[in-house]
């Protein structure tokens, strides 16, 4: 099943790389492969898991950018579930912090915000390397460093009920993660009243051409 899965998927993303991107029927179901939070990933799902993250990780490396649902709650409220993100291939030197980095590690993508940047020994005896130091915005700690042949590249918008939402945090996002930091359930009860309030206020949608 994750076999055929994979190849139909692979197979629509080929036909489509002439845009450099990923679209219609293609974006669809590489969204629905990723459409379960990576911390509460069964172990069953590990192996399509980890081949959707590795086409994630193909599809940048070719083509330069692949756009992706989140369902994780790490960076809320910055980035909410079911929020789009577009990710563009991207060095560690050209990240920089208070930006939203894409990294692949343990078969499970991780979008995170550079709080830091340092040079640190790889391995015992070997050359310096620059490596990001990440952080959920909900989160109290950091993430162990990233290397450069875990990252990805770097989230260059949000989009949320067909309207963009900037990337740089503010002052009122800061505030609020600090407060959802303290609680699973605070932060729930945030994301109801952050739904609720868009079912009883919904945008226009944007005129398409």
């Amino acid at each position: 099943m994750h076999d055929s899965l994979f190849s139909k998927l692979e197979g629509k993303l080929k036909a489509n790389h002439s845009e450099n991107q990923i679209s219609g029927t293609a974006a669809d179901l590489f969204l629905k492969s990723l459409s379960r939070n990576p911390e509460m990933t069964p172990r069953s799902d590990n192996a399509s898991m980890e081949l959707a993250c590795g086409l994630a990780q193909e599809v940048v490396h070719n083509f330069g950018e692949v756009r992706l649902r989140v369902f994780g709650t790490s960076m809320v409220p910055a980035v909410l579930p079911g929020d789009e993100v577009l990710i563009q291939r991207a060095t560690l030197e050209e990240i920089l912090p208070g930006e939203i980095a894409v990294f692949l590690r343990t078969g499970r993508l991780f979008v995170h915000r550079v709080v830091d940047r340092q040079v640190m020994n790889v391995a015992v005896g070997s050359n310096q390397e620059l490596c990001l130091i990440t952080r959920g915005d909900r989160q109290r700690d950091c993430d162990l460093p990233v290397h450069s042949s875990e990252l990805l590249g770097r989230v260059v918008f949000i989009e949320r009920d067909r309207r963009e939402i900037r990337v740089a945090p503010n002052r009122a996002t800061r505030v609020t993660a600090r407060v959802l930091q303290s609680s699973d359930k605070v932060t729930s009860l945030y994301l109801r009243l952050a739904a609720y309030k868009r079912t009883i206020f919904p945008r226009r949608a944007s005129c398409q051409v």
